[in-house]
């Protein structure tokens, strides 16, 4: 299954995607807001995206990666932020060759930790994840603390 880097190229489709992502998580359809986002990223290089091409060359899927620093380990660390296939590619092995990928490319950068997040319900993720060596923080809690700011748009 071919998985490889974004370009500018795939800004399109891939908005599409990212735009459908941002719906499973209950956000209003936002397909230019997607877009400038994703645009962003890809120009600035500040975020790694990896798409999945079906046998048409259609994106199925993507996941996105931002890179981070652990003070703790002392070292480099990726947050693999975004997981989204396509409802009609999902079950035919799309989100399991995008995570082995994120995971190749972190090697690849010398990077030896990965975190991540999923919703409480999402059981379909969890078993994914868990199936790839992922496990369940139980030594912390995360908390976030959400600004009502025009910041997060870009």
């Amino acid at each position: 299954m071919p998985v490889r880097p974004a370009t500018l190229d795939d800004l399109e489709p891939l908005s599409a995607l990212l735009d459908g992502y941002r719906q499973f998580y209950r956000q209003e359809p936002n397909l230019e807001g997607a877009r400038r986002f994703l645009q962003a990223r890809l120009s600035r290089g500040d975020s790694h995206v990896l798409v999945h091409e079906g046998p048409q060359g259609e994106l199925q899927g993507f996941v996105q990666l931002y890179p981070l620093l652990s003070t703790v380990r002392l070292a480099p660390l990726w947050l693999l932020n975004d997981l989204f296939v396509s409802p009609e590619a999902r079950r035919s092995g799309v989100g399991r060759a995008l995570m082995q990928a994120a995971r190749e490319l972190a090697e690849s950068h010398g990077v030896a930790h990965l975190k991540l997040a999923t919703e409480i319900t999402n059981r379909t993720a969890q078993a994914l994840y868990e199936s790839l060596g992922w496990q369940r923080d139980t030594t912390f809690y995360h908390y976030g603390l959400l600004f009502d700011s025009q910041a997060s748009q870009g």
